[in-house]
């Protein structure tokens, strides 16, 4: 790397984490550093955080990140952060409470309320919605000493710069905004919220301005370093895989069963839980089942899983027809609250029945592209796969013969990866 070598740095803010990349003019991973956040308090149905964690972790990160690059050689950070992980500050920027999580869950009565007021399909209509939480904090501080309502990536961006009150357009569909129409909507007017409050939106990759004189000196950064907005860390991820034409689909294997497409246009269904998000002129549409790896380790080990994946036949399909969930209860790609798990028969064998559980998921992932597709998205062309699951060279064998496409392991699905390749590509607004 020579001395002129521009650098591009993705930070990527969890609840329990922090990671930071720094990425060359290629996009090759030069470094990345991480750290662990401490755990979320939590009250009932409540989540909290304090903000300042996020901040000591971003520069934990950012330390180690320097260490071994050059910092005057960084030309673009990006942020990304939970998708409806909110927080309230002063005018300074200042935390005048805890941050409520995105895992957080308000009283339905906020829903209720919202319900007269927001189209049905909206996302905020939900009870972990960023818009119920903002209204919530909006009740419990000193409405003299608000100034803004902010996301957790928001409120990073905001350190760096000293600008606060700017935002991203996928950190705001879970707020109220109107992404199709870029606009804080009319119906939001009737709400005890000062508009004043709510930030001005941007496309991830827009410069929100130049890292602040004492931030530069922080972290011996250029002057000229410029912060530009970022996304949600599931969005950064999708970026991370090199997905982004239409008809290019991410199916995270996780805990979860999660799928994704890029699409022509938005799709909002709250029957099923799908909605959309901008990327670029295009959309990212997608719904989460129930079903997924947390279904596998209820019968086995880690240990037992690694074993019996090499004893798998994926050309002798079991024919076990299961639905694996790990509780009642399902809304993607079916809607039903009280749907039971179908795990019978159970075969003796328990690699037998693995492959079953597998064959069951991958059934699954092919009727939620269905779902979409009958929701009007595109069906997929090709599968980049995420999570844990898509390390199993057998459960891929097994989702591409029924899917009938192509599935590949993504290269990389680190969110801040993506983040990074936001900051590279800010000219194009991705």
């Amino acid at each position: 790397m020579t001395a002129s070598s521009p650098l591009y740095i993705g930070i990527d803010l969890g609840t329990s984490g922090c990671r930071a990349t720094a990425i060359n003019q290629d996009a090759t991973v030069l470094y990345t550093a991480s750290t662990d956040l401490p755990p979320a308090r939590v009250e009932g149905n409540g989540r909290y955080q304090d903000p300042l964690h996020w901040w000591q972790a971003v520069e934990r990160v950012l330390d180690e990140l320097f260490e071994q690059v050059d910092p005057a050689q960084v030309e673009r950070i990006a942020v990304d952060g939970t998708s409806g992980s909110v927080l309230v500050t002063n005018a300074a920027g200042e935390p005048l409470r805890e941050a409520l999580l995105y895992n957080d869950q308000r009283d339905p009565v906020y829903v209720e309320h919202l319900k007269s007021m927001a189209p049905p399909d909206n996302p905020v209509l939900s009870p972990n919605s960023g818009l119920v939480k903002l209204l919530w904090l909006s009740m419990h501080v000193d409405k003299n000493t608000l100034a803004h309502c902010l996301h957790q990536a928001d409120w990073i961006t905001g350190k760096l710069t000293d600008r606060y009150g700017i935002s991203d357009v996928n950190n705001c569909i879970k707020t109220g905004f109107n992404a199709e129409h870029h606009t804080w909507p009319r119906w939001m007017d009737t709400l005890p919220l000062d508009n004043a409050w709510l930030p001005t939106v941007q496309q991830p990759g827009e410069v929100v301005g130049p890292i602040s004189d004492h931030m530069a000196k922080r972290f011996n950064l250029s002057a000229k370093t410029l912060i530009v907005s970022g996304t949600t860390d599931s969005t950064a991820s999708f970026i991370a895989t090199g997905a982004g034409e239409q008809g290019d689909a991410v199916t995270v294997l996780g805990s979860t069963l999660v799928l994704k497409v890029v699409g022509p246009s938005p799709i909002l269904s709250a029957q099923y839980g799908v909605y959309s998000q901008p990327l670029g002129d295009l959309w990212l549409v997608g719904g989460a089942s129930s079903s997924g790896g947390a279904v596998l380790k209820q019968y086995f080990t880690d240990e037992q899983l690694q074993a019996m994946t090499t004893q798998l036949d994926p050309q002798q399909p079991t024919g076990l027809n299961y639905y694996p969930l790990p509780a009642p209860g399902e809304r993607f790609p079916i809607n039903d609250p009280h749907l039971n798990p179908q795990l019978e028969p159970r075969p003796d064998e328990d690699v037998t029945f693995f492959q079953g559980l597998l064959e069951g998921i991958a059934q699954i992932e092919k009727q939620g592209y269905e779902r979409l597709a009958e929701l009007g998205a595109p069906f997929p062309k090709r599968i980049l796969t995420a999570g844990g699951g898509s390390v199993n060279d057998a459960w891929t064998q097994i989702r591409q013969s029924l899917l009938d496409i192509p599935v590949e392991t993504a290269p990389n699905t680190e969110a801040a990866y993506g983040s990074a390749l936001i900051a590279l590509r800010s000219d194009l607004q991705i």
